[in-house]
């Protein structure tokens, strides 16, 4: 019994019972460690899809966004190619008649004329930006000859500026309550406020060109308008306004060609009035009413600029050019524009509009 003892006492033998316990624990970690990387894989892999799927889409959109920024560039263009169907019809509709064909022998490169046309455009967004940082005033005449290409050099420059900042005037005909008041005095409220710019299509001209020659004026009318517009530009001027002042010039044979143009279009048959077809006939009588006013209207402080208007092109881009460089301006800075993300409810809920509402989709 004492030996028996005493081997269940002696240090030499193990017990075994810790041993399966030890092999137990190690079997449980390896399993949990198995069960932990299989899982780490799998997220792993639904992550990789994940980022392939938003690459995927990222590239979609940048496809999309490229797409749509090419669609608005030649939106751009087809918006220019839109009034340029003007001078087209020119060939066409005069083609078919003996002895009327476009003046301009010459025909100027259209990649030239529309790229020119685009960077001076960007230019006068420049110029536009300056005008309103400095609060300037800028006031530019547009007057000539009927169908000179006053309205087309316009167009151009305020295809891409803002309505707000730069505007047309163009005023009708004076009413009679109008005709009593003193001669200026209709224009003034029309003049620009700081960081504005304002176009005349005709202005106070009038008096000196139509007026005098079709006779709505008399001869004490005439002399007093000499006498007073000279002091009236000069007060803009010392009151800060940049005053420019252009003559688009064409030739008869021009004249006659785009009032036979007008004729035969009947898009532009409104452009007709019984003044400009009575203009036509007087063509010497404006002439020599023209030189009279650059005579006596040409000041220092308001000095007239001729534009050759028989290429309306080349018009366009040498009256714009030439504008640019009337006003000492700068590019602005602008701080980087961030659009903000679209801020989601989770309790809105978008009204179905209703289909009657629509326009006919007819296109």
């Amino acid at each position: 019994m004492a030996t028996k003892a005493a081997a269940k006492k002696s240090p030499d033998r193990k017990p075994v019972t810790p041993k399966v316990r030890q092999s137990s624990k190690k079997s449980s970690a390896t399993k949990s460690a198995a069960q932990v990387a299989a899982k780490a894989a799998k997220v792993t892999k639904v992550t990789s899809k994940k980022v392939a799927v938003k690459n995927a889409l990222t590239q979609v959109t940048k496809e999309q966004f490229a797409k749509r920024a090419w669609e608005d560039l030649i939106d751009s263009y087809d918006e220019e190619l839109e009034m340029e169907l003007d001078d087209d019809r020119l060939d066409e509709l005069l083609m078919d008649l003996p002895g009327q064909r476009p003046s301009s022998t010459e025909s100027f490169d259209r990649r030239v004329y529309f790229k020119e046309l685009l960077r001076l455009q960007g230019e006068l967004v420049k110029l536009q930006d300056w005008v309103v940082a400095q609060k300037l005033k800028v006031v530019v005449l547009f007057e000539g000859r009927d169908a000179a290409g006053k309205g087309g050099a316009i167009k151009r420059i305020t295809q891409r500026l803002n309505p707000r900042v730069c505007r047309v005037v163009a005023l009708p005909a004076p009413n009679e309550r109008e005709r009593t008041q003193w001669y200026f005095q209709r224009y003034i409220p029309h003049l620009p406020a700081g960081g504005e710019i304002a176009l005349f299509d005709r202005s106070w001209y009038n008096r000196a060109g139509v007026e005098r020659v079709m006779g709505f004026c008399n001869d004490e009318e005439y002399e007093e308008f000499f006498r007073t517009v000279p002091e009236f530009e000069k007060m803009l001027v010392r009151s800060g306004i940049i005053l420019i002042k252009y003559w688009f010039s064409i030739t008869d044979e021009e004249q006659h060609i785009r009032f036979t143009m007008r004729i035969r279009d009947r898009l532009k048959q409104w452009k007709l009035s019984p003044m400009d077809l009575e203009s036509r006939r007087r063509w010497e009588d404006y002439t020599k009413a023209k030189e009279v006013m650059l005579e006596r209207t040409h000041i220092p402080e308001a000095p007239w600029w001729i534009v050759d208007g028989v290429d309306k092109k080349r018009a366009r881009l040498n009256c714009i050019d030439h504008l640019l460089k009337q006003v000492s301006y700068q590019e602005i800075e602008h701080q980087a524009v961030i659009l903000p993300k679209r801020v989601h409810h989770p309790d809105y809920t978008r009204h179905e509009v209703p289909a009657s509402m629509y326009i006919p989709e007819v296109y």
